[in-house]
């Protein structure tokens, strides 16, 4: 292919455009705080089940701590009414006091099976409840860093975007004057490379990096100027100027 050497070291500007937007790009995906929120995400969603999960513990033992509260105060309940008719001589058979008098002690030991197992699930409770608490504690400074990480990414992705914008409003003035072939060949690279041209400086391509040997250096200084010459490693286009050391 031919093409005036202009027109070729045009593709030099172009490529560092092509090269400035896929950084940009790059970094606009690669933001730290993606990576962060990503992970603050994935925790927010396990913590959310585990709050889910320590509220029913709550409520369980809610509705247990009720139930012995209640089974506590009937046995008080009939403890007192027991008394009651003693201390009021309702009761004058011997028998019957004796029996009443067993009845009490068989209650006053049911009191205290009773209030400890409503200690034991006043503990739990408690300790339930402390979790929950911790849980929503930690839902709520999840929350709080998500907020300020969007707004931090969503802030240099405006800024980024806007550098997108700039850089591709100067690409359509920099390919004016090019032939549509060189353009064609250039657009076909960079899709398949990512940079479609690069200068060569100091008899390096400055695609790959390699250094040419002396029989390709003499091939390319032998061939004529407006010849397009292609990097026989990465078979980018290969520009060549006074810093190219031919």
């Amino acid at each position: 292919m031919k093409a005036d050497p202009t027109h070729q070291h045009a593709l030099l500007d172009v490529a560092e455009l092509d090269s400035r937007a896929a950084q940009l790009r790059h970094q606009r995906g690669h933001l730290p705080e993606t990576a962060e929120i990503s992970t603050l995400e994935a925790e927010r969603t396990q913590l959310t089940d585990q709050v889910r999960d320590a509220r029913i513990v709550v409520d369980d033992l809610t509705v247990e701590q009720a139930k012995a509260d209640r089974e506590v105060e009937q046995v008080k309940a009939r403890r007192e009414r027991d008394r009651t008719r003693m201390d009021s001589g309702q009761i004058t058979n011997p028998k019957d006091l004796e029996r009443m008098q067993h009845e009490l002690v068989s209650l006053e030991r049911r009191i205290s099976t009773l209030e400890d197992a409503e200690l034991e699930v006043m503990e739990k409770l408690e300790e339930a409840q402390q979790l929950l608490d911790g849980l929503g504690i930690r839902a709520e400074d999840i929350d709080a860093r998500l907020g300020e990480l969007v707004a931090a990414r969503d802030e240099k992705r405006v800024e980024i975007d806007r550098s997108l914008e700039e850089v591709s409003a100067a690409r359509g003035p920099a390919t004016e004057g090019i032939p549509e072939d060189l353009m064609a060949l250039y657009e076909r690279l960079r899709e398949q490379k990512g940079i479609g041209a690069a200068l060569l400086r100091s008899r390096q391509c400055g695609g790959c990096n390699m250094t040419l040997d002396a029989s390709e250096l003499s091939r390319i200084r032998s061939a004529p100027a407006d010849e397009v010459i292609r990097c026989e490693e990465c078979q980018r286009i290969l520009v060549r100027t006074d810093e190219s050391g031919l």
